[in-house]
């Protein structure tokens, strides 16, 4: 009886240190291993992230950072890239030409781009930098002269129109006051007239007065509301001025090319000083 009750009580004492290790009780120290190792073989068909809840030591760490660059190599050796999308996006995109009036179509400035485009080239591009200043002369009869920012508004506008046109910019520095063609639109504002067409004109007209006219021709603008700008885009758009004064058969630099202007506010007996006479010339340096 004795006997039946020990070989009882080792038979129970088996079973219950044996069993866990035999047949599948809780996981053991060798799960996270096999995880990664299943992960390893796994990736030479799917790609997929390793939970970081699975890295117990840091021998299980490094197989899984193994099977990560596994991964990495693999898919990219698989799924090569066939074009490079990331820098043809970084490449510029050329700005779009402005379009062109008809003063520029009548100055030859499609074929100007034409020729410069089956070349490969492109037309020039603006400068920068400052324009020269101007003394503000006031004349004997009260007239408002030139100033500082007639000549830099003139100039903007000539240059914007000039690169708009496939023509190379005047340096900033080369647009120059005259004080002899200022002279002139001082002798014309200076006629008693009431009527602002009273001597105007190139050199031959006649004031009202009679007084003889004095000082240097050029191409001449103005009226009521004008600026440098505007006297600019009206030069451009009459075809003798534009031909005078922005010479579009000069396709190459006018570096050694000086713009001379000057502008009056104002006049005898009653303009007000928004009513400008303008006079510009192409000259040398």
């Amino acid at each position: 009886m004795k006997r039946s009750l020990f070989l009882g009580v080792v038979f129970t004492t088996v079973l219950v240190l044996v069993l866990p290790f035999v047949g599948g009780g809780g996981p053991s120290f060798l799960t996270a291993a096999n995880a990664a190792a299943s992960a390893v073989d796994a990736a030479s068909t799917v790609s997929r992230p390793i939970a970081a809840a699975s890295i117990f030591t840091d021998t299980t760490s490094t197989v899984i950072a193994a099977a990560a660059d596994t991964i990495d190599y693999k898919v990219s050796a698989q799924a090569p890239l066939t074009a490079d999308t990331e820098h043809l996006a970084q490449k510029p995109v050329p700005k779009p030409l402005p379009p062109v009036s008809a003063a520029g179509r009548a100055s030859g400035t499609n074929e100007r781009r034409a020729v410069l485009a089956a070349q490969g080239k492109s037309c020039p591009g603006n400068v920068g930098g400052g324009t020269n200043g101007a003394p503000g002369r006031v004349s004997g009869g009260g007239v408002q002269g030139t100033t500082s920012g007639d000549i830099a508004s003139f100039a903007a506008a000539y240059n914007a129109i000039r690169v708009a046109n496939c023509l190379y910019p005047v340096p900033m520095s080369n647009f120059r006051y005259d004080a002899c063609m200022e002279d002139r639109l001082f002798w014309m504002a200076e006629d008693p007239s009431t009527d602002p067409a009273s001597a105007w004109g190139h050199i031959g007209s006649q004031r009202s007065d009679g007084v003889p006219s004095y000082g240097c021709d050029g191409n001449l603008a103005g009226g009521s509301g004008n600026s440098g700008a505007t006297v600019a885009q009206k030069w451009w758009n009459s075809t003798g001025h534009r031909n005078s004064l922005y010479r579009p058969s000069v396709t190459g630099s006018v570096g050694g090319v000086c713009i001379y202007f000057a502008m009056t506010h104002g006049g005898v007996p009653n303009e007000p000083y928004s009513f400008t006479r303008a006079a510009a010339r192409w000259g040398g340096c």
